[in-house]
């Protein structure tokens, strides 16, 4: 069994892309030599690693238990690549961080502020993504530190609280949305029959809240994308349409335009944000600084 380090971060590319051409472009691999790396590494190892279809490409078993050494080992080389460079330049290990939407535009910017300015020698790489997504990415060792959703488990990964982060609707003020609630708060799939205003379709929060409305055997009725809940909260305000967003970004906002927060009744809208991690024994030191600092914070 040959494989070298380039074999590996390429069937780690090739399965997280679904495709060999978008795994060969991220390993900056032509598709003609990334198949060849592939159908060597099969030979090599006398076991199909992936099944081909007109969808993509997926593992197999030996596959799957193949990705899950590569990400250790590609892991544990970075670790040591980075622990190799403080002895060069000073640098502390690079935390790496996968976070949700809620968290990376309403909790996480002043909190890493203050963190990083405490730490000088810190350097962090941030990247958001879907909670599930988070999870599955953090348990292979792939990442350090996630902020996820309580709604999502994760039995592989050690957690502690870190925000309350309920999902709220908002409307504008006198939408008939606001009327319709009882008990002070309304049910998502009566939110259904209005139009929309969402996040761009990339984002964790847009692709959880779509997800319930599939659920539901439903759809949302859209009618504009923003990159930011500043530009949701916005267009809603102008009568655009409804949105559900994180309590503390309608709060903010509708001290200055005319918005109207109507809790949602559906138990998942009631979340909590949760730091994880594989196992605190095993984070490095800098990235155990951050887990402490951000379960400690008021």
């Amino acid at each position: 069994m040959r494989f070298d380090l380039v074999d590996l971060r390429l069937f780690v590319n090739i399965v997280d892309a679904g495709s060999i051409t978008a795994g060969a472009k991220a390993s900056h691999l032509s598709t003609g030599s990334a198949s060849a790396r592939v159908a060597e590494m099969e030979d090599s190892l006398g076991q199909k690693l992936l099944v081909r279809s007109k969808d993509g490409v997926r593992p197999t078993p030996p596959g799957i238990a193949l990705l899950e050494h590569a990400r250790t080992i590609l892991f544990q080389v970075e670790q040591l690549q980075s622990d190799m460079s403080a002895f060069s330049d000073g640098r502390e290990v690079q935390i790496k961080v996968l976070c949700n939407t809620s968290s990376a535009s309403e909790f996480l910017p002043p909190l890493l502020s203050r963190f990083l300015l405490q730490h000088p020698n810190v350097s962090i790489d941030l990247e958001e993504r879907p909670s599930m997504d988070i999870v599955r990415l953090v348990s292979s060792g792939s990442w350090h530190v996630g902020i996820i959703s309580s709604a999502v488990p994760s039995p592989s990964l050690q957690t502690v609280p870190f925000r309350p982060d309920p999902l709220v609707a908002i409307a504008r003020r006198g939408h008939p949305l606001t009327t319709r609630a009882e008990d002070g708060k309304i049910g998502f799939i009566d939110c259904l029959d209005y139009d929309f205003v969402g996040l761009s379709g990339d984002t964790a929060l847009q692709q959880h809240i779509a997800s319930h409305a599939a659920r539901a055997g439903r759809h949302l009725k859209l009618k504009v994308r923003l990159r930011s809940l500043e530009g949701v909260c916005q267009m809603v305000a102008n009568g655009v349409g409804i949105s559900i967003v994180p309590r503390q970004a309608a709060e903010r906002y509708m001290d200055v335009a005319p918005v109207e927060i109507v809790p949602l009744a559906d138990e998942w809208a009631d979340r909590m944000l949760l730091v994880c991690f594989r196992n605190s024994e095993d984070l490095p030191g800098a990235a155990k600084k951050l887990v402490e600092y951000l379960a400690n914070q008021p």
